[in-house]
């Protein structure tokens, strides 16, 4: 089975929710489970400008990534938030690989909007060093960065870097991993099951904003291009992967049909 886990930055922010993601994925790969991890970093790259006296600014769920900021974006998030992760998936058993898209060309991309600076939409997926890696017992993992044909580097929103690896990969679950138990309505409940229309809807009320838009976004753009489903569940809860792996309805699952 081919795995493709995208892991939301504010999760490794927890330690003990990182050593415990750690620990699952170790034993995911452990059981012959060829996985693929992608995260994010978006909370430990604010408070690092926040600290360099620069404020962060975002438009619909994506960050501007002017060019004074993209050195950060590349120490933050292919450089401390993938090592310190990388290190603790070593710890527990798993053969972890730190990569970023730029790497053999594994994710290209072109630049989504000049008002957004240096963020990039994926044109490109190359999954061969993904399949080289998984076939040989390694645990990819990949930060959200991509390069471009014009040699540029693109910041990259971590679920869209997802929806794409994953389909590069032709992953046989994509899971998205949260800090909230799953996509909820307008009385913060969880859904258990959304279709694209119904994603739309939330998104035209404003239910569904920022951070979860384009969440959202990215895996309606996975289901319509093959995925059979997308699930969206909170990562701090217990056993997350193995519960959700062995069947049980935890969170939300996203399909493109009604």
């Amino acid at each position: 089975m081919k795995l493709l886990i995208k892991i939301g930055g504010t999760l490794l922010e927890s330690d003990e929710t990182r050593r415990s993601l750690a620990l699952q994925a170790a034993n995911l790969a452990a059981e012959g489970r060829r996985t693929v991890l992608v995260h994010g970093g978006g909370k430990r790259l604010s408070r690092y400008l926040e600290q360099s006296g620069y404020k962060s600014e975002f438009r619909n769920g994506l960050r501007v990534t002017p060019p004074e900021i993209l050195d950060a974006v590349l120490r933050v998030f292919a450089g401390s938030v993938n090592h310190h992760f990388v290190a603790e998936l070593g710890a527990a058993g798993a053969r972890a690989v730190g990569l970023s898209g730029i790497d053999a060309g594994l994710v290209q991309a072109v630049q989504l909007d000049p008002a957004l600076g240096a963020v990039g939409r994926v044109e490109k997926v190359d999954p061969a060093l993904l399949n080289l890696l998984t076939e040989n017992g390694f645990t990819p993992v990949v930060a959200c960065i991509a390069g471009g044909t014009d040699g540029g580097i693109y910041n990259v929103n971590a679920d869209q870097m997802a929806a794409a690896c994953g389909a590069g990969f032709e992953a046989d679950e994509l899971i998205f991993l949260t800090d909230v138990g799953g996509v909820l309505d307008g009385e913060g409940r969880a859904l258990p099951r959304l279709t694209c229309d119904q994603a739309e809807a939330l998104i035209a009320s404003g239910v569904a904003h920022g951070g979860m838009e384009a969440k959202l976004r990215a895996a309606m753009s996975a289901v319509q291009t093959g995925a059979e489903r997308v699930r969206i569940v909170s990562g701090a809860e217990p056993d997350i992967l193995h519960r959700l792996l062995g069947g049980e309805d935890i969170g939300t699952i996203l399909v493109n049909v009604p």
